[in-house]
């Protein structure tokens, strides 16, 4: 066995052994440290079989002449962005939101409701499930024990219902007379920390912060405008028993925007409500511009790879009477990458076979 091999089998194993331990805290009776072991083990096991899947597919999880392997966000950026892709922009937003409540039970405090951590625990092993799946074409059903699934009898009905839900309650903490800013501030933490996750901030919410949010909920302000990250997703689940899926999945229309490498304070992608005109904001002139080739050439490449059908990098826009195809600045790493990985030239003569047949 090369050492390569080896250490995705052990990054594998502890990925697994990780996942079981925090569903295990998941279900236990006692309290005592359980949201925080949860989310800790998750996060771990999360990470590792990031690394595993990087390593198995070529990638590498080490820097250049660095001994320590890659963070949690360089793992999601090679597996969401990079060469060997092999995660969607939906399981990037769950992964993004479980690490950055994993941060604040780390580092600081997090007061979570059951209903929340439910959602994050059972979203992470569908995370898991899909990754395992989809690497190295396994069933996480035959690698775990069968009654390794998080139990609950408070699940939640939505996003919706559940930022709705929090809300009131925090609301009521705000009332005149009654005011009781700091649990109301404790209550928005875990809220104010996911929102600001699905928008690619990466940041713990201050107390400043949190009194803020409080103050515009009390005034009324809809939560939605509140916490627009959350308002862009929702929750779907599928299945039951060991193979229930439940996903945090940005609602249909709302585009992702890759964060760019490097950008203090944020995470890989943001989930952004944004006029669609600003987003998709390059035409096919423009792009083969930017990327050195002729319109033909651009157009054999974006269609050879059906780069159209990924709503992150085009959209038919419809102007009056008119429908117009434009594309977004995501469009242009992608179309570079390929270029990288095949010559246009080679690109080229395929689209003219398959223009043949």
């Amino acid at each position: 066995m090369s050492a390569t091999k080896k250490e995705v089998r052990l990054l594998k194993c502890k990925a697994q052994e990780s996942l079981i331990l925090s569903v295990d805290h998941f279900n236990r009776v006692g309290d005592v440290g359980r949201p925080e072991a949860v989310l800790v083990l998750l996060d771990r096991g999360l990470e590792l079989i990031l690394k595993a899947s990087l390593l198995h597919c070529g990638a590498k999880i080490r820097e250049r002449r660095d001994s320590n392997t890659i963070g949690f966000d360089a793992c999601v950026r090679r597996a969401y962005s990079g060469a060997n892709r092999f995660l969607d922009a939906d399981q990037a937003i769950g992964l993004q939101a479980i690490n950055g409540l994993r941060n604040a039970a780390q580092h600081y405090l997090l007061d979570i409701s059951e209903e929340q951590l439910y959602i994050h625990a059972m979203s992470g092993v569908t995370l898991f499930r899909g990754i395992v799946n989809k690497v190295f074409a396994e069933n996480l059903a035959d690698l775990l024990p069968r009654r390794a699934l998080p139990l609950s009898t408070v699940a939640p009905a939505g996003m919706a219902m559940l930022f709705a839900n929090e809300v009131a309650e925090v609301r009521k903490l705000m009332r005149p007379g009654t005011r009781r800013r700091t649990e109301a501030s404790v209550r928005l933490r875990p809220l104010a920390i996911l929102d600001s996750n699905l928008r690619g901030v990466k940041l713990q919410p201050s107390e400043a912060e949190l009194h803020k949010l409080a103050n515009r909920l009390a005034q009324g302000v809809a939560w939605e405008d509140v916490f627009p990250g959350a308002a862009a997703v929702e929750l779907t689940s599928e299945g039951a028993g060991a193979t229930l899926s439940l996903r945090i999945t940005k609602k249909e229309g709302i585009p992702v925007q890759v964060v760019p490498e490097g950008t203090v304070g944020e995470s890989v992608i943001a989930v952004k409500k944004v006029n669609e005109l600003d987003f998709y904001n390059l035409g096919h002139k423009q792009i083969a511009a930017k990327v050195g080739l002729t319109q033909p050439k651009l157009t054999a490449l974006i269609r050879l790879h059906d780069l159209e059908s990924d709503p992150d990098l085009a959209k038919e826009l419809r102007i009056g009477s008119s429908v117009f195809k434009r594309y977004s600045q995501n469009i242009i790493p992608r179309i570079r990458q390929i270029m990288q990985e095949e010559s246009i030239h080679e690109i080229w003569e395929r689209w003219k076979l398959s223009s043949q047949t």
